[in-house]
């Protein structure tokens, strides 16, 4: 079980506190989690030569995520990723969400002009970790249904950190939920990530157009860039003369993760296995998605899920506008993000997996980014 401790993380425009936590476990690693938008705001552990590295990305304070429009590290919701017009269909009633990307302001991303990740949650620190919640009103960002929202930050003695989902609704809505982290695996301000290295465990992805919404076909890897099977430096093919690449602007895909299980004996840990781990990887239903190291500092990153798909994002659109952690200016393709998901736009697309929430039904998720050490 890790320390917690909870101490405030400043005032909000509207005069709201909000708290930081910070969980440390027996290795001295430690997780920081704000009840602003549910949002991790740092991980730092011991790397070579016994320094200590923070590999995310984000801001010293709740008023400087207030005024952040990368949706640094927040808790993503109602639904992670775009929905082309904004309209879902539930019940055979059309429901019309904010408008807040594309050209022209006519899709919704990350829950409307006013996602989760822009609410100030309560928390509790709890036996297991720091339990955050959330409820959403009936008719916010366009969804039906008022929604209960609890998400559990967890720590383990390997280095484990476990994000586990849950919601209810009281009608029928849209639940697709996810972290939105940026990983800079030399630390927060070390630059570009182009010489890190990235693994993805999918033999498919859901081809997107320009405004990065998939058409409802989903695609081998194979002779593409975006054939990331085996450990590839992120920024070998990231600028290829490839549709996909263009149009995104880098890497800002989905990709179909393989029903594979991992066996929990051959986990990567900084410290090696575990056995009091709470994390059940195998009956969880844990599929490994993405795999993450750099030469240069010698960390590597993991990533577990529970969700059918994952986008990496190599942060194409950040452009060093606000001052972060330290004074810090995060530039282009400075982190990379992991966001498990159901795949984007699946309400026009039915032969994906839909991210749909029926009234009485509690929606359950997990996702665990282990940091591990090679040396």
């Amino acid at each position: 079980m890790a320390i917690i401790k909870k101490e405030s993380f400043g005032k909000l425009s509207d005069g709201r506190e909000a708290e930081l936590y910070t969980l440390r476990n027996t290795k001295g690693t430690e997780v920081k989690v704000t009840t602003y938008g549910a949002r991790l705001v740092g991980w730092s552990a011991y790397g070579r030569d016994y320094k200590r590295t923070d590999i995310v990305l984000g801001y010293d304070s709740a008023a400087s995520y207030e005024k952040d429009d990368t949706s640094m590290g927040g808790l993503v919701g109602r639904h992670a990723n775009r929905i082309a017009g904004g309209k879902v269909v539930i019940d055979g009633k059309t429901y019309q969400l904010d408008l807040n990307t594309g050209s022209h302001n006519q899709n919704h991303i990350h829950g409307g002009f006013q996602g989760f990740h822009q609410k100030l949650w309560t928390a509790e620190a709890t036996d297991e970790g720091v339990k955050l919640t959330y409820h959403a009103a009936d008719g916010e960002g366009g969804y039906p249904g008022n929604m209960t929202v609890n998400v559990l930050y967890s720590l383990s003695n390997d280095n484990e950190l476990s994000i586990r989902y849950e919601a209810v609704s009281d009608a029928d809505t849209v639940c697709n939920l996810t972290n939105h982290a940026y990983f800079n695996l030399d630390g927060f301000a070390a630059g570009p990530v182009l010489d890190q290295k990235i693994q993805i465990f999918a033999d498919k992805y859901t081809w997107a157009d320009e405004e990065s919404l998939p058409d409802g076909r989903i695609l081998p890897v194979d002779d593409t860039p975006m054939d990331l099977r085996q450990l590839t430096r992120i920024g070998e093919h990231i600028d290829d003369d490839f549709d996909e690449l263009v149009m995104g602007h880098g890497y800002d895909h989905n990709w179909v993760i393989r029903d594979e299980k991992p066996v929990v004996e051959q986990k990567p840990g900084m410290f090696g296995f575990d056995p009091g781990c709470p994390i059940d990887y195998v009956n969880g239903g844990l599929k490994k998605a993405a795999y993450a190291e750099s030469d240069k500092s010698g960390f590597t990153l993991t990533c577990y899920t529970t969700q059918p798909g994952v986008q990496f994002y190599t942060g194409n659109y950040l452009d060093g506008s606000l001052p972060g952690k330290d004074g810090v200016r995060f530039e282009r393709r400075t982190g990379f993000c992991l966001e498990t998901q159901y795949f984007p736009n699946a309400f026009a697309n039915p032969n994906f997996p839909q991210p749909l929430l029926k009234k009485g039904d509690t929606w359950r998720a997990q996702t665990v980014y282990v940091l591990g050490r090679k040396d």
